[in-house]
This record gives C-alpha cells, structure tokens and sequence, in this order.
C-alpha cells in the first residue's frame, strides 16, 4: 500500500464533470466578452459610474481570489465539491458504494473460481489415468519387444520397441502438462482461499467504516472542511475518504489480477484435449509467462513458494483432498486497518 498515489482532482470522474464545466464557462465567458466589444454594451457600461463600479469590484474580487492563497484555497474546494455532487448524481464515486460492489464481484468471481477448481481437478485426474495407462503399455510393449528379440522376430521387435518410444515421448510431454496443470491447481487454489479471506475483510471494512464515515461527516460539515483547508490543518473528511479510496484501489488491483488469472487458466484449459492427449503450446506459454512475472498482488510472497512445491518431487499433491472452506486464522488482523490509524 505504499505504492499508492491518491489520484488528483482531474483523475477522478468529478474532474472530468468539472473539466467540462470549466470549459463551458470558459467558452461562455469569452461569448459574452465578445458581444460586449461588439456590441457596444461596454461603453455604455463604462460610461455609467454604477455599472463602472460594480464592474471594478467584480475584477477586484476576481484579482484577490487569484493572488490569495486562502481564498484561491477556498473557491476551488468549493468547486471540486460541487462537482463531486454532480458527478455523484451520475456515477458511483461514494468509496463505501465502491467497496460494496467489489464485494458483489468478489462472490462472483470465487463462485466461478471454485467451478474452475473443480473442472481443473477432474481434467487432472484423466491425466493421471493416461499417464498410468501409458506406462502400463509402454512395460507390456518393451516386454513383447525383449521375447520377440528373444525368438529372433526382427519386424515384431522393432514394432513393438517403437510403440513403446512413441508412448514414452507422449508420457513426457504430459507428465510436462500435468506439472503445469499442478502449478494452476495449487495457484487457483489458494487464491481463492486468499480472496476469500479478502472479502471478508472488505465486509468488516464496509460494516464498520460506513458508520465512522457518517460521523465524520455529521460532525465535520462541508464549511469546516473547507476551513480546515484555509488554514493549513488536515480536512478529516478528506484524509478518512482518502484511506477509504487506498482500500478501493488496493481491491480493484487484486478483483483485477484473480479475474486476470481465471482468464488465463480458462483457455489454458479449454485448450487441453486430453481425448487425443493434444494440446496448445500458447497456453503452456501463458502459464509459464505468469510464473516469471513479479509478485503477485493476492498471492504476495506465497506465490514463490507455491512454485517451489509444485517442482518439487516429494511434495506430492493429493487431488482427493477436498478444497478446504478458507477461514481467517485466529488472531487475524484486518490487512486495512493500518490506513485508518
């Protein structure tokens, strides 16, 4: 969390409103300008010590809130807040609103993530079966070979020697699909034992902060903020929805990165086709491009211990395990609480 740079006013959607808001004052400001020197209006304006007055007070105040910092301050926290008003009356900008959708996708995606778990073990228990039935039939081919050698049948050893090769090069390339297959199990696994424990933490987050977040702004209202601001002293409101926003962010990266992965394990799937023991090099690429990449965001450090497992010989995997419910450990601690201390 670090990493993360709160986004400016003209990143947000309320920017975009404001941007064009600006712009039409701008254009509309100029066309008025224009029939003012155009028309005549002005020297009758200047000619008329009333007119001329209320014209030299507006470009006074016009000039003071330019050059001073506090007013400047405060005309332009009271324009971002409209702004955020309006866009708010079109898009979900409420950080609350935000995470409580994220939720919604998070129990989306581990539905669809706990199907592809399922598909993938069942994919992967063929795959054991072939592997099995070939080393059957290479023994039982290499055995044919050794009495046809034996009783000095030349064309039914070689036959039978070369039955077992193509079974043994076809057992390779497998095992090498099964490793990577391995690979996917255990990440999909414990993503969505992560994800899990993500969403939970999500669920408190928005229980207990959408209360705190309607005091704070009971107690803080849009006049003292924009005091706060004018004076140099943090806005509350500000830095409590900037934490909000840093949790948001942080969500959408890693719903982003597990629905990212589901992609990417779907097409490496779909194209296995275990029937003809075939199956598509792009997707063994795309597997083996996610191992090289960097830390991954839901995973963190697990990630490169998983691989290491998955290589690793002796650390054999038991598909009849079933995939164990994810439940937060004793003692855990909310993984956002420290953006809110």
């Amino acid at each position: 969390m670090e990493d993360f740079k709160p986004k400016s006013f003209w990143q947000r959607p309320e920017g975009v409103t404001g941007a064009v808001f600006l712009g039409g004052l701008v254009l509309g400001g100029g066309y008025l300008l224009y029939n003012l020197l155009t028309s005549g209006l002005l020297a009758t304006i200047l000619a008329n010590t009333l007119y001329l007055a209320g014209t030299l007070m507006v470009l006074a105040a016009i000039v003071y809130v330019v050059l001073d910092p506090k007013a400047r301050g405060l005309v332009s926290y009271m324009y971002k807040s409209v702004m955020r008003w309006v866009t708010g009356l079109f898009v979900q900008i409420d950080p609350i609103g935000i995470l409580k959708s994220y939720v919604e996708d998070l129990k989306d995606n581990l539905r669809s993530m706990n199907k592809q778990i399922s598909k993938l073990r069942g994919q992967m228990h063929k795959l054991q079966e072939i592997i099995v039935t070939n080393k059957k039939n290479i023994k039982s081919n290499m055995n044919m070979a050794s009495k046809a050698k034996a009783t000095n049948k030349q064309s039914m050893m070689i036959l039978k020697a070369r039955k077992a090769g193509r079974l043994r090069e076809s057992n390779m390339k497998l095992e090498d699909l099964y490793k990577k297959m391995e690979v996917l199990y255990r990440v999909l696994t414990k993503m969505y034992e992560n994800s899990e424990v993500l969403m939970e933490d999500i669920k408190d987050q928005v229980m207990v902060k959408e209360q705190e977040r309607k005091a704070i702004h009971a107690s803080h209202s849009a006049m003292q903020s924009a005091m706060s601001v004018i004076s140099g002293d943090k806005d509350k409101r500000y830095m409590f929805d900037m934490a909000l926003e840093a949790v948001a962010d942080d969500v959408s990266k890693k719903v982003g990165e597990m629905e990212r992965f589901m992609d990417m394990s779907s097409n490496f799937m779909d194209s296995v086709d275990l029937q003809n023991g075939i199956f598509e090099e792009e997707g063994m690429k795309m597997l083996e491009k996610w191992e090289k990449e960097g830390v991954s965001l839901i995973l963190g450090e697990e990630k490169s211990s998983l691989l290491v497992e998955a290589n690793d010989e002796g650390n054999v995997l038991d598909l009849n395990a079933p995939v164990a419910k994810p439940m937060r450990a004793d003692g855990h601690r909310n993984q956002y609480d420290t953006l809110f201390e």
